[in-house]
């Protein structure tokens, strides 16, 4: 199936990914690759449309990253926002002067002729301006759409050419009909064909695995997060039995959740899951060990050892299956370029060079409100689809200072506890994740007619869009009030409950 793809030339705005979000929220297929794009890379693609992203860079800087000029030459429709704007003015022949006081937060557009791309909005819109320069003398060849009070260029269009500026961003929430001038560009603008659905993804991908796999067989490491198992739901009805999905216990996992994976699977005919209990190793060697960037190497390496020999029991193994979504392999392309340093994820590095294995990630190209998409038209239960996410190495990083098989018990019951309690009071789908955190302090409580003087755990639970920034979420006070009690009463060991209000940035959402 042909999919119209839109690209997006990223800048280096804190946005990108969003633009890229609120795209495919019209079952228009978008890639979005840094700036520096060749035109031999650029052809390829072959987009139906280009959009340029915002930037922390002002044009007028000496080293103010450029797109390739080609294109410029294709004739297809390119959209601009914020510096992407700028880019457009610049090449034109426009000016962009640097404003002393930058313009952040909300304005109200004012809307003084309405062609397609403001299609649908009223004369008064408001937007959200973020930006240092500003457009300080339009090219011949453009009008103005529409303006604001301090920006008078806020819309601007070319004259003969499918060319559109925006001085604002229309894909955050605080742009409440931005989404509606994105569908207005892609759709009667670039007439993209709105056909990227999770049926047709499911359709065009089965299609790629059996031809990349052919006869041999996949070794996937499957866990409890949504998408390892959309992985595996997606392998095994492309290619059967020849999936080979193994389950490892590290011993840092959440209550019960080797039976409960197994549970999730059990209506896939002919699913069979290899368990294999290495907790013990595991948690031998995370023994005596605080630092929580060790505890996370010794969890890697040791899983690579433990999935390798798992692996090694079954022949004609010709590929490792990883559950990569898209902003893994945005992040890994950053505008930055190669020297940036990339965070490390869950995916297990290494893996496939080690043990001569090709990788395959059917799943590269989704988000993650995509991913659950699939996941529903695969079959997949709602209570493994809609799953909080967890971190690769488990309860590990959320037991503070060092790890034994008593406190990650501890935490399990706690853990448990508070998901428990989400379901029965129909909260667990109003937060993005929720989970708690074994303190390494102690306190006085009194419990009965005795003085205690045992741990703290504290309780954390954050909404976000896609982790890269955060807010406590506002629970009920008698939610809260009704979870610190079942803790304190049912779990052995712990006297004292707190809620985590911090929000990210400054905070992160884990707490190691």
């Amino acid at each position: 199936m042909h999919y119209d793809t839109v690209l997006i030339l990223d800048f280096g705005s804190q946005y990108t990914q969003l633009i890229g979000r609120v795209i495919r929220s019209f079952n228009v297929y978008c890639e979005i690759h840094p700036y520096h794009l060749t035109e031999t890379r650029i052809k390829q693609i072959n987009p139906k449309a280009i959009i340029l992203s915002g930037s922390p860079f002002s044009i007028n800087q000496e080293d103010a990253p450029q797109p390739d000029s080609s294109i410029w030459e294709m004739n297809i429709p390119i959209l601009g926002i914020c510096y992407g704007m700028q880019l457009i003015v610049s090449h034109f022949g426009g000016k962009v002067q640097h404003q002393t006081k930058r313009e952040y937060g909300q304005a109200i557009l004012q809307i003084k002729k309405s062609p397609p791309l403001l299609e649908g909005l009223a004369l008064e819109e408001k937007v959200w301006m973020s930006h240092g320069d500003t457009i300080s003398e339009l090219p011949p060849e453009f009008i103005v759409l529409a303006s604001t009070s301090s920006a008078p260029y806020a819309v601007i269009a070319h004259k003969n050419l499918p060319i559109f500026g925006l001085q604002f961003h229309p894909e955050v929430v605080h742009t409440p009909n931005g989404k509606t001038i994105l569908q207005n560009f892609l759709l009667k603008i670039a007439k993209c064909s709105a056909n990227w659905t999770p049926s047709n993804f499911i359709e065009e991908s089965i299609k790629k695995i059996r031809e990349q796999v052919g006869n041999q067989k996949v070794i996937l490491g499957i866990s409890g997060g949504v998408d390892s198992a959309v992985t595996a739901a997606l392998l095994h009805r492309a290619i059967g039995e020849n999936l080979i999905p193994v389950f490892v216990d590290n011993g840092c996992m959440r209550y019960k959740e080797a039976e409960r994976v197994q549970e999730a699977f059990s209506a896939i005919e002919n699913f069979k899951i290899n368990f294999v209990d290495a907790s013990e190793l595991f948690l031998s060697r995370l023994a005596g060990v605080s630092d929580p960037e060790m505890k996370r190497k010794i969890i890697g390496s040791t899983f690579i050892e433990v999935f390798e020999k798992e692996a090694a029991k079954n022949e004609n193994v010709g590929f490792l299956a990883q559950g990569t979504l898209y902003p893994d392999v945005i992040e890994s392309i950053s505008f930055r370029g190669p020297s940036a340093k990339i965070k490390s994820h869950h995916n297990v590095g290494g893996l496939p060079e080690k043990m001569g294995l090709k990788l395959i990630e059917p799943l590269r190209e989704l988000f993650k409100d995509e991913v659950r998409a699939v996941g529903k038209e695969l079959g997949l239960p709602e209570s493994l689809i809609n799953r909080h996410p967890f971190p690769g190495p488990g309860l590990a990083v959320r037991i503070i200072g060092s790890v034994d098989k008593e406190k990650v018990q501890r935490l399990q019951l706690i853990d448990e506890i508070f998901i428990q309690e989400l379901h029965n009071w129909n909260l667990y789908n109003q937060t993005w994740q929720a989970f708690a955190v074994l303190l390494p302090i102690q306190s006085v409580g009194v419990m009965g007619d005795e003085r205690t003087y045992e741990n703290v755990c504290a309780l954390r639970a954050v909404n976000s869009q896609d982790g890269m920034t955060a807010e406590a979420t506002e629970f009920p006070w008698n939610f809260l009030k009704y979870v610190a009690n079942r803790i304190i009463n049912e779990v052995k060991g712990i006297n004292r409950v707190v809620y985590d209000l911090s929000s990210k940035p400054p905070a992160t959402i884990e707490w190691e």
